[in-house]
């Protein structure tokens, strides 16, 4: 089983672009590694990902997330076949609806 340097490592770069890569140190969170893999990423990625921490772990996550573009959210709720209204981001902007378009 990989460790997590190694899957960061595996995955591009241009995801974590923010980070200190300088400091061995630093911690990526699990939130932030699956927020970006599962918006930015290819299904390859995303299969490492859910892989690597388990669709359990994977979607519990997802589900917290405060945003999720509306894309993003449509793809995660077809493949872990979990209804919209389960996702924190989704009750979110229910919530807050705009007024003008």
């Amino acid at each position: 089983m990989k460790t997590k340097t190694e899957l960061i490592g595996s995955l591009r770069k241009s995801y974590f672009w923010d980070l200190d890569k300088s400091d061995p140190g630093s911690e990526v969170s699990d939130r932030l590694i699956i927020e970006r893999v599962f918006s930015l990423g290819d299904i390859k990625e995303i299969r490492m990902i859910t892989g690597y921490y388990g669709e359990k772990r994977t979607v519990s996550i997802l589900s917290s997330l405060n945003y999720l573009d509306p894309k993003t959210l449509n793809f995660v709720s077809k493949l872990f076949n979990r209804p919209r209204k389960q996702f924190k981001c989704y009750i979110r902007r229910q919530s807050m609806p705009q007024l003008w378009n």
